[in-house]
């Protein structure tokens, strides 16, 4: 059984969680190379970009609409259970089983210690990185950036140690929710983004607060007005735009600014009781698909 998630020519935060979750959290030898089944874990994956002949074994993953939407009733997939209520419904399977993001696992993992010395932090969206100059806006702010493309050790123990996380990024929110970190959620630049949030969310019951996150870059300034995200090759739309002329430190400056009047918003946590309830189901589910698995191999 083949461990499947989305991998781009980066690594980001949340996809690569599943190489330091599955590898725990499973058996030894659980996982292969065997591609007739597949093990689909965490992130936006579920669309028909994977094998119709393969069986899909659907762990806590979610469909934000980024590849289109399979028919999960084929009898092809097993859906053991998904990231929440929004992703149940375009399936059109029982809401039972919009559980919770399969990240939440790191809460039953051993983790390393917190990083020290953090006051507020910053995670943008990974693309945001590649976008716009965040480190100085960052720096501008006196606010400690996150990097969604370092080493997950290092990114975990900077959320888990952080006073606050703001977060653009959806994982950020995620594993920082997962670990008791609290935090901020910034409205991603690219609205392609948006509606995973709020599948997430309702699985946890969470009265969800989104806000305006400023654009530090001309780039990203022109896909938050014109809702093109995607390959880079959009910036020669861009430069063929009156928007070009606009200098980035203008808006790099304006994004620091309003970095720092977000870091006095109240954060968000789910209750202690939701988040427990959530962990023991998707800890339950994964433990009863491996026993099934085990008993008849």
């Amino acid at each position: 059984m083949k461990l499947v998630f989305f991998r781009g020519k980066v690594p980001n935060f949340g996809d690569e969680l599943n190489t330091y979750v599955w590898p725990q959290i499973l058996p030894e030898g659980f996982l292969d190379e065997d591609e007739s089944e597949l093990f689909v874990g965490i992130g936006s994956i579920i669309g028909t970009h994977l094998p119709e002949t393969s069986r899909k074994f659907v762990m806590g993953s979610g469909y934000a609409g980024y590849m289109g939407l399979p028919d999960v009733h084929d009898g092809s997939w097993d859906i053991r259970f998904v990231r929440g209520p929004k992703t149940a419904e375009k399936l059109k399977i029982s809401s039972d089983l919009a559980i919770c993001d399969s990240a939440i696992l790191l809460r039953q993992m051993e983790l390393a210690k917190p990083a020290t010395g953090i006051d507020v932090a910053f995670m943008p969206h990974y693309e945001s990185l590649e976008r716009g100059p965040w480190d100085e806006a960052c720096r501008l702010a006196g606010i400690k950036l996150i990097d969604a493309t370092d080493p997950l050790e290092k990114v975990i123990a900077e959320i888990k140690g952080a006073r606050v996380l703001i977060t653009e990024a959806m994982h950020g929110a995620i594993v920082a929710d997962a670990l008791r970190t609290p935090w901020i959620g910034a409205k991603p630049i690219f609205a392609g983004h948006h509606m995973k949030w709020l599948d997430w969310s309702g699985a946890l019951d969470i009265e969800l607060r989104m806000h305006e996150l400023k654009p530090s870059s001309v780039l990203e300034y022109y896909i938050g007005r014109t809702g093109r995200g995607g390959p880079a090759g959009k910036i020669g739309a861009l430069s063929r735009s009156p928007l070009a002329a606009i200098p980035n430190a203008f808006l790099t400056h304006s994004a620091a600014r309003h970095l720092q009047k977000m870091a006095k918003y109240e954060p968000q946590l789910s209750s202690d009781a939701k988040i427990a309830e959530v962990t023991e189901k998707a800890a339950a589910a994964v433990d009863g698909f491996v026993r099934s698995r085990l008993a008849v191999s």
